[in-house]
């Protein structure tokens, strides 16, 4: 009595996982313009799973012939997974990009968005760097304004920059009207955030 109790706990248990990857996954939906977010999403959500591998190692067919009970075993697994993170990445994109890759498995649909829309990011960041580097803000510009012309960008496009090296190019881009503002942030002793930069400015 007891094992069949386990058992269906066990199977309730499974149930309970697989129902959970797929009301977290489809929180966010990817549509071309929103990969980053979308992939970081799909993978925490494997990981919770112990799935993750799915998007690093291929499916290779076996000769069942020649394979050892271990091989079809593992390739069975394998398959098993792929199959279902497949169905998952899938449905967590829009219509058109359903069509596109209904029948690419999760490996090689990974690796072609990677090259399309990750590569896409990245130019998109090198672009927003440069205008930041080179751009000062105008004396009449709000400084929400022009943060969110090339801060927030960056953030939402999940570009990894050292948080200090934004602070000064900020300062550097800042009017004389700011003199003041950055002699005496570079007199202070504390430390402080990015975020907390655009607080001080916004009252500055």
């Amino acid at each position: 009595m007891s094992t069949s109790n386990n058992a269906s706990g066990s199977s309730d248990n499974k149930s309970t996982n697989t129902f959970s990857l797929l009301r977290v996954c489809p929180k966010v939906i990817f549509d071309g313009s929103n990969f980053n977010d979308w992939m970081s999403n799909i993978r925490m959500a494997l990981r919770f799973e112990d799935k993750e591998y799915i998007l690093e190692k291929e499916l290779n067919e076996i000769n069942e012939s020649k394979a050892t009970p271990i091989e079809i075993a593992e390739y069975m697994a394998h398959y098993k997974d792929v199959t279902k993170v497949s169905c998952i990445m899938v449905t967590t994109t829009s219509p058109e990009l359903q069509w596109f890759y209904e029948d690419y498995w999760p490996y090689e649909m990974c690796k072609d968005l990677m090259e399309k829309y990750h590569q896409r990011a990245r130019q998109e960041s090198y672009v927003i760097v440069k205008s930041f580097i080179t751009t000062k803000m105008k004396d009449e510009e709000s400084v929400t304004t022009y943060l969110q012309r090339y801060v927030n960008r960056l953030l939402k496009l999940n570009a990894n920059f050292d948080e200090e090296l934004a602070i000064d190019i900020v300062l550097h881009s800042l009017p004389s009207c700011y003199d003041q503002f950055i002699m005496t942030s570079h007199l202070k002793k504390e430390e402080v955030t990015l975020s907390q930069l655009q607080s001080l400015l916004r009252t500055a």
